[in-house]
């Protein structure tokens, strides 16, 4: 791919990722995003021949950038607490930063298996990263502590998404208890 056209694939991509996460995915139109990315309409289906098509690709990349983004955080922490909070933190920050667009998580293609299958391929890679974290720091059953892990991380998003007086602080607090309580227990916490 030249750089032109590498260019104009990322501007349609965030060009989609602002419009589908701000109306979601059935509200917006192929037309607005070739208009939002400066593009004609035909030259859009050059690149995507469906707005499924294009959806599963801007997940794809997002998905992509948030994988590469914790390994590399993940590598300058030096104790499994010190890296479970920066994966805590990695994790609830992605969505604080995305809270204007809670339609990207809530309102995408039903039952498309191009979707599907990067959500799942997602998934697998991120709690392979998390379950190779755990291993290293002596854990058995690190694929389940893994998924119970971002369990937890995942119903904390929710006051994310849908609290508006939710603040940076906020997103801090949770960080901590997060990775406290996955360290240390519920019986720590009394």
């Amino acid at each position: 791919m030249s750089q032109v056209q590498g260019d104009k694939w990322n501007l349609i991509l965030d060009a989609a990722y602002e419009l589908f996460g701000a109306n979601g995915f059935y509200e917006t139109k192929m037309s607005e995003i070739a208009d939002r990315a400066g593009i004609a309409k035909g030259t859009l289906y050059l690149y995507f021949s469906s707005k499924e098509q294009l959806f599963a690709a801007m997940t794809k990349r997002d998905f992509e950038q948030f994988l590469e983004q914790i390994a590399n955080g993940l590598q300058q922490g030096e104790s499994l607490k010190e890296r479970l909070s920066v994966a805590a933190s990695h994790h609830l920050r992605y969505f604080y930063d995305r809270r204007d667009y809670t339609k990207l998580f809530f309102m995408m293609p039903n039952n498309d298996p191009e979707m599907l299958q990067e959500i799942q391929s997602f998934m697998a890679q991120y709690i392979r990263i998390l379950a190779d974290m755990l291993d290293d720091g002596g854990f058995t059953e690190p694929k389940l502590l893994a998924k119970s892990f971002v369990g937890i991380l995942d119903m904390m998003k929710m006051d994310i998404l849908f609290d508006p007086t939710f603040k940076e602080e906020d997103v801090q607090q949770r960080v901590v208890f997060a990775t406290n309580l996955f360290m240390n227990g519920c019986m720590h916490q009394k």
